[in-house]
């Protein structure tokens, strides 16, 4: 039996600020932000999760729009809900509303995600949704595509940002995304190493 979505967790999923609605890019087109960070995925259900998205968020996107996916920080043992949950969910979403849905900007991609998508994403999402996947390495990327003033980026995302300017390999998982010190060399030895966030 289905689990229905209580008023609690409707407050909590709104609270956790993990999808908001808000600004528009420079097409015109309104924007739903996703904060991959935020996700609760040990706690949400999928019944509950695609019961919030049509009562609080699939109404509001009755016209063309774009999603800001933020992935900074998602580790798969913490908010990273799994392939066959967001395959669901994926599936469960009206016709309308992913006729509706333009551009998917990604922001932050980490190498473990741009090859999954790379060998797997035409078969998972199916209906063209790949064909819409813009990956932005930078914030400064995303402001050429969206309205600067009017898209909220928590801090934790900006500070991100800053460390890839200082530490680039960090895009290609060649190097750790530990704290260090800049200016320190980028590779302790002559052996690259690999990106220890959420490794698969």
């Amino acid at each position: 039996m289905a689990e229905e979505l209580s008023p609690e967790q409707e407050k909590e999923i709104k609270k956790l600020n993990v999808f908001k609605i808000k600004g528009r890019d420079k097409r015109g087109r309104k924007i739903l932000r996703i904060i991959g960070k935020y996700f609760p995925a040990k706690e949400l259900s999928l019944d509950v999760l695609n019961q919030y998205l049509e009562k609080k968020i699939f109404p509001k996107l009755e016209r063309p729009f774009a999603v800001v996916y933020i992935h900074t920080e998602v580790c798969k043992s913490e908010n990273f809900p799994g392939i066959s949950f967001l395959r669901s969910v994926y599936d469960s979403i009206p016709v309308t509303v992913k006729q509706n849905l333009e551009t998917v900007y990604f922001v932050h991609p980490d190498l473990q995600s741009r090859l999954f998508l790379a060998t797997f994403g035409r078969f998972i999402f199916t209906g063209g949704l790949y064909g819409k996947l813009q990956y932005v390495s930078r914030l400064d990327y995303l402001w050429d595509h969206v309205r600067r003033n009017k898209m909220e980026i928590p801090e934790f995302v900006r500070d991100h940002d800053e460390d890839l300017e200082y530490r680039p390999m960090m895009d290609y998982g060649v190097e750790s995304d530990h704290p260090r010190v800049y200016g320190a060399p980028a590779v302790d030895s002559s052996v690259a190493m690999y990106s220890t966030r959420c490794i698969s």
